[in-house]
């Protein structure tokens, strides 16, 4: 299980094409009815669809989403949250790439019931073997035009991840097992309520994070595997806070969606990375698509040890990369 300390980064732009790529619209014309004709009752049953509810922002909630707005305004004069997914400045070899990835996937900067702790230990691989249904929950406080915004931006993420890992991993509108919560600081006793529902048995500690979520925080999620199959995740639940701008708040969703599927860590050494507390980047990069293909490659076994994957994994990125070992 993972909970990751928030970042900033990422611009997703999405488009609604037919599958051959293109859409055709054909006009259609009714004839008019004689005028006798009596037209037809309304069918029983059809009702006009029920709009959510959305509350009006507190005035601290509405400062929060002000400040936010600041920080990423910061950060963008000072040339980070790049969204070009790295390039030529920002070489890595396949050792580079395995050191990564053991950083990021055998170090969990949570631990169920404990709270966060400082650079974690050493574990096993954990990932889904079942298929990942992703579904977002939005709180009252979210305007409806964002709620679209991002439930279209989690439902390309989710196709995108699928291609990478090979891994079933798709967005859902109810019935997930990986929930992303977009919620603001109004949303509070809706979120918990929610929680409790899910995790029945989640921890004092574990609502208090959720409950009490410092502003230093920007996102985070929570991976649950069970007793009997520690290195499965069965459940994950994120939590975004909607007060972010656009570029924020997506940049959430690619980084907490990403560890949630067994990418718990961050590392300062790696680069170009989403996996990375600098800021640098703010989309998911070539190099963080390629820790996904590792961490889903079927050669490397949940449960395993750095130490037993390392040589696999080594062997995998050289595949991945074109070099030979």
């Amino acid at each position: 299980m993972a909970l990751e300390m928030g970042r900033n980064f990422l611009r997703l732009c999405t488009a609604t094409l037919s599958a051959a790529g293109a859409v055709t619209l054909t006009a259609c014309t009714a004839p008019q009815p004689p005028a006798s004709v009596v037209p037809p009752n309304r069918p029983g049953g059809l009702a006009k669809a029920v709009q959510p509810v959305v509350t009006p922002r507190s005035a601290q909630s509405s400062d929060l989403q002000d400040y936010y707005i600041r920080i990423q305004d910061d950060l963008l004069v000072q040339g980070l949250l790049r969204t070009d997914g790295g390039g030529p400045d920002t070489p890595f070899s396949p050792e580079d790439l395995v050191r990564n990835f053991e950083n990021i996937a055998f170090f969990d900067e949570y631990t169920r019931g404990g709270g966060l702790r400082a650079g974690g230990a050493s574990g096993g691989l954990n990932r889904w073997s079942q298929p990942v249904r992703i579904s977002a929950e939005f709180g009252s406080s979210v305007p409806l035009d964002q709620r679209r915004r991002d439930q279209a931006a989690i439902n390309e993420y989710a196709s995108r991840l699928s291609r990478v890992t090979g891994h079933s991993i798709t967005g859902v509108r109810s019935g997930g097992n990986f929930h992303v919560f977009v919620a603001g600081d109004d949303d509070n006793e809706q979120l918990l309520r929610r929680l409790n529902q899910l995790v029945p048995d989640i921890s004092r500690v574990e609502l208090g994070l959720f409950r009490h979520l410092p502003r230093s925080f920007y996102c985070m999620v929570v991976a649950v595997s069970s007793a009997q199959d520690p290195h499965n995740y069965s459940r994950a639940i994120a939590l975004i806070r909607a007060e972010h701008p656009d570029l924020v708040r997506l940049s959430c969703i690619h980084e907490e969606i990403a560890q949630g599927l067994g990418l718990p860590n961050d590392s300062a050494a790696a680069r170009p990375s989403i996996f990375n507390d600098d800021n640098e980047f703010a989309l998911l990069t070539r190099h963080d698509e390629l820790l996904l293909k590792l961490l889903y490659d079927p050669r490397l076994k949940q449960g395993m040890t750095a130490d037993e994957a390392r040589p696999i994994a080594l062997a995998i990125a050289h595949e991945l990369m074109g070099m030979e070992l």
